[in-house]
């Protein structure tokens, strides 16, 4: 495993397309935020907006680069034949798989965190001149605040959970134009297609199992008890799908040929 991880660290870290891909959502995820953030007003007490989440709204964008670098951290092997020198220095799959998740998991965690401490600070700067003052009810952003602190954390170990669902649906594609397609399919489709369902009980069910959807309830810091699903079990669901994807993905790189 040592030599694996070892492996896996030095294809991201040597390559340019995984940089600029961090770098991508780091930029993309600040700026949507920072754009967000910046055209919401409040003019009177109970603006009836969660600082917090508006702060973090650039994740629903961040989150796309990140799903093109888990895609290519193994299509790109099939698409250049290297996996096959990766699986002959490496014959335990289950291994490689195990390796790229961990490389992955890192570099992704990292970025994340830029990413997210980022939005935060560009909501904390922005906000109060909006008038989201403690006047008005709205205090100033703080990671000492237990809601916010969890909607950050959250909110990296979301981009993760994202991550490593690309990987393990990616490692069954193979493609990965086919891949990315399927997982911004995957992710973007509930959103889109929730609010225009007429049954509000069928939008629930459709908001509570979505992984995007579900996995972001966890940004939420207001009014918890009106949401679909609760902040921490949401991300739960979004485990769960990651958690299928990294099998299945396993399962079909132990029976098929390279």
């Amino acid at each position: 495993m040592r030599l694996a991880l070892h492996a896996e660290w030095t294809k991201i870290r040597t390559l340019a397309g995984p940089r600029w891909l961090l770098l991508g959502a780091i930029a993309a995820t600040v700026a949507l935020s920072a754009g967000v953030t910046s055209i919401m007003t409040c003019d009177a007490t109970g603006c009836g907006h969660d600082t917090t989440k508006l702060s973090l709204t650039g994740v629903q964008l961040g989150q796309a680069p990140v799903v093109v670098l888990a895609v290519l951290v193994i299509s790109s092997e099939y698409d250049s034949g290297l996996i096959r020198t990766t699986l002959t220095a490496t014959p335990y799959r289950t291994t490689v798989l195990a390796a790229k998740s961990l490389a992955l998991t890192g570099v992704v965690a990292a970025a994340g965190t830029v990413a997210v401490l980022g939005s935060l600070l560009a909501g904390r700067l922005i906000l109060p001149g909006r008038g989201f003052t403690a006047a008005h009810g709205h205090p100033v952003l703080s990671l000492a605040d237990g809601p916010t602190l969890r909607a950050t954390a959250g909110s990296v170990l979301y981009l993760v959970l994202i991550a490593l669902l690309s990987l393990g649906i990616a490692t069954g594609v193979r493609d990965a134009a086919a891949g990315i397609g399927t997982i911004l399919g995957l992710l973007y489709l509930v959103p889109i297609l929730a609010p225009v369902i007429n049954d509000p009980d069928w939008q629930r069910i459709l908001e509570q199992i979505g992984p995007m959807s579900a996995g972001l309830a966890v940004q939420a810091t207001t009014d918890l008890d009106s949401l679909p699903i609760a902040p921490w079990p949401g991300l739960g669901v979004l485990a769960t799908w990651t958690t299928a994807a990294l099998l299945a993905g396993a399962l079909l790189l132990q029976l098929r040929d390279a």
